[in-house]
């Protein structure tokens, strides 16, 4: 080989700190195990330049926190491993990763709130990027994994994760942990089922030793969504399970709507006006504690149907059926749940009906 290409691919590596692996988890250093050089330090501020975490460009006031460190009377946890960073303000966390043009993918991140009380992140791949509020946890455990998706537009893409906040403490603001990439196929209809992704098994990557799932935030549309083919039009969150963790009613993968009307999915389907469909779903609870009367309620264009579940906290589903003709060439097909509902176990957690296995179909003229 050419010693001077050689050069020259060492230098652009070590340069721009390029992720080389784009395999489904965490990204180069993703859970910020490899730190700082004790000399880069100040306390727990990150004082040694733009590289001193390894395989991450910083910029702005950025700690590198340890699992069971004390910030007054708050105790912080780290979800995985010993480390994680926090983000004051108008700080970032930067890594370039190869990537496959024109491919979706989703980047799932774990983050707590500290002392802010209106924190948001602004998470980006140019020229995408959005900004997620974390004002409302929904895991006990303070630490909330997040799902955002985008369309790669480069070889290389740029992930930067930032808080735009400005707090009076900077040391305020959110911790990050645990930062995931997973490629997505996103699914096409069919003449089986004229919605995309119905069973939900195309998303965000999962953390397989963690019983969070992951929150889709609100506000997400479909183009380039984490849940491919649907959109979260609400002002919560929805959640992604795993049947490794919870009761699933079909496959391996399920939502959960954890905030009553505040949480919704929907999604935009092909149809021809005055024919008849047949839109059929499952209902079920995760087994995760959620106890109750609940309720889901179903839109098809203008049609509804409310479906109610008595949830014993254990799983267990049940199906429905949501009959109506098409009054438009496009039919906006909607889940929500009717009231709020937490966990017997956890009065912290938020929970709520689970739906999957969505099926749209034409009924065909006897």
């Amino acid at each position: 080989m050419n010693e001077g290409f050689l050069f020259l691919s060492l230098l652009f590596c070590a340069t721009f700190h390029v992720s080389l692996s784009f395999n489904d988890g965490l990204v180069a250093n993703g859970n910020f195990e490899l730190g700082p050089k004790a000399s880069d330090l100040k306390g727990t501020v990150i004082t040694g330049g733009k590289t001193a975490i390894p395989e991450w460009e910083i910029s702005g006031f950025v700690e590198y926190i340890k699992s069971g460190q004390k910030q007054g009377d708050m105790l912080l946890v780290v979800p995985e491993g010993a480390y994680a960073v926090r983000l004051g303000n108008e700080a970032s966390i930067k890594q370039r990763i190869k990537v496959i043009k024109g491919m979706h993918y989703s980047i799932t991140f774990m983050v707590a709130r500290t002392c802010a009380q209106e924190e948001r992140i602004n998470i980006s791949v140019a020229p995408d990027f959005g900004i997620i509020p974390i004002q409302t946890l929904y895991t006990s455990s303070g630490w909330d994994p997040i799902g955002y998706g985008f369309k790669a537009q480069y070889d290389v893409v740029e992930m930067v994760i930032h808080n735009p906040g400005v707090e009076e403490d900077p040391a305020c603001g959110p911790l990050i942990d645990s930062v995931a990439l997973r490629t997505l196929y996103p699914p096409k209809a069919t003449n089986k089922n004229l919605l995309k992704n119905g069973g939900f098994e195309e998303g965000p990557y999962i953390f397989p030793n963690t019983s969070y799932g992951v929150i889709i935030p609100p506000n997400i549309e479909d183009n380039h969504s984490p849940l491919p083919g649907w959109m979260v039009e609400s002002l919560k969150a929805v959640k992604y399970l795993d049947s490794s963790h919870f009761s699933v009613p079909e496959g391996t993968r399920a939502i959960e709507l954890v905030a009553g009307k505040e949480s919704a999915i929907a999604q935009v389907a092909r149809t021809i006006p005055g024919k008849t469909y047949v839109l059929s779903f499952s209902v079920g609870d995760a087994s995760n504690s959620c106890e109750g009367s609940m309720i889901v309620e179903a839109f098809a264009g203008r049609d509804t149907v409310k479906v109610p579940y008595q949830s014993k906290g254990k799983g267990g589903f049940k199906r429905a059926v949501l009959k109506f003709v098409a009054v438009g060439s496009r039919t906006r097909i909607m889940f929500l749940s009717t009231f709020y509902s937490m966990r017997t176990d956890d009065l912290s957690s938020l929970c709520g009906p689970v739906i999957d296995d969505v099926k749209l179909l034409s009924l065909r003229k006897p």
